[in-house]
């Protein structure tokens, strides 16, 4: 019986190591990317291979750069499972946010999502099924002061799902996208104790989300029933 692969991008560390190991742990074999952290993300193909015994591969490139995908996807068979989670921050106000910090941005968290997605989706209507999954934001939905840039790109992540799911449903291919809250992650500890504290204060679940938390719906909407499709689901502890 053929082992099921997932794509999860952005794999070397929080929520998409976390997403890694817990698809490893059910069975899947893994093309996992990151953009700096090689000997990471070789580490943990090495750690999910030794453990669940399934295939994995560590890709280290640029997911905003249109021919490194093509050059990835090339090496892909079927596909199961595509999940976008690459994804940087930058904040500051917006005035003095240049266009290469803005594009940067962009290229990280939206094109790159484009091009997977455009890819994927070849590979899925030929077979007549797949799941994408997007990892978006709640600041997508609210927006974020002083976070406009990964605000926007969040927010039309959000689009794409919705409508990307909608192109894709006739063939039998789910997208859906998992707006996370604050998560206990290395992109939210530049982050003072004060500001984190606050932030807290304003959850509803008195503290921060995990990496496994998110991981275990990752997962859980990779069996879901097919006609769950274009939903952003939230997963923030109350705080919208």
């Amino acid at each position: 019986m053929r082992r099921k692969t997932a794509l999860i991008t952005g794999a070397s560390r929080g929520i998409g190591r976390a997403i890694a190991q817990a698809y490893g742990a059910a069975g899947y074999d893994l093309f996992l990317t990151c953009l700096t952290s090689k000997q990471a993300l070789q580490d943990l193909c090495t750690q999910i291979s030794g453990a669940y015994g399934v295939c994995t591969h560590a890709c280290c490139m640029d997911m905003g750069d249109w021919p490194s995908v093509q050059d990835l996807f090339s090496g892909i068979g079927e596909l199961d499972v595509l999940i976008n989670n690459a994804g940087i921050s930058h904040i500051g106000l917006l005035s003095d946010m240049t266009p290469q910090q803005w594009r940067r941005v962009m290229s990280t968290n939206l094109d790159a999502c484009f091009y997977t997605c455009k890819l994927a989706a070849q590979k899925m209507v030929a077979q007549k099924r797949g799941r994408i999954l997007n990892i978006s934001s709640v600041w997508g939905i609210s927006g974020a002061s002083m976070e406009t840039a990964y605000s926007a790109s969040k927010g039309a992540l959000n689009s794409l799902t919705r409508a990307l799911a909608k192109e894709l449903a006739p063939s039998n291919v789910q997208v859906n996208a998992i707006a996370c809250g604050v998560i206990d992650t290395d992109m939210n500890r530049c982050f003072s104790d004060e500001e984190r504290q606050a932030l807290i204060d304003a959850i509803p679940a008195d503290r921060f989300g995990t990496p496994e938390e998110v991981a275990a719906l990752a997962l859980q909407l990779a069996d879901a029933p097919a006609y769950l499709t274009g939903q952003i689901l939230t997963l923030d502890g109350g705080f919208l």
